[in-house]
């Protein structure tokens, strides 16, 4: 499987955001299927809630083709590996990194906006340049 453009970029915010990489390729076998989602991450909380587990497919929205062809296959990723965890790793969250500009641009717009509300998408914005996370939207 090829990696997101940004996939060390979003590795390296999540660090930098307090979280262990446990699996760079998270590999969910379910239904005969074989699915691989970009990073799993996990962090210590507090003693009495134990660890948080996270699953990130991780998009880069480039202009290489176009940005609701993009949208709609992030969409229908994120839906079949939300299903997946939910059967093979139901204590893992799954997320949806987006790049900072194109959650303040594309995702802001009418339709994004509201199939993204609608399907209860999780998302982690990342900024490119800083290497950071901008913002968790649950």
């Amino acid at each position: 499987m090829a990696k997101d453009r940004f996939h060390e970029v979003v590795k390296n915010a999540l660090i930098k955001d307090g979280w262990n990489i446990t699996h760079d390729i998270l590999e969910i076998k379910v239904g005969g299927v074989d699915m691989e989602i970009d990073l799993g991450a996990e962090r210590l909380l507090a003693a009495e809630r134990g660890t948080e587990k996270i699953a990130v497919e991780i998009k880069s929205f480039l202009a290489s083709t176009s940005t609701i062809s993009q949208f709609h296959m992030a969409m229908g990723q994120f839906i079949n590996y939300r299903a997946a965890l939910r059967r093979e790793d139901a204590d893992r969250i799954l997320y949806l990194a987006v790049p900072d500009l194109t959650y303040n641009s594309f995702f802001q717009l009418d339709f994004p906006a509201s199939m993204i509300q609608e399907n209860s998408i999780k998302l982690v914005v990342y900024n490119v340049k800083n290497e950071d996370i901008v913002q968790w939207i649950n």
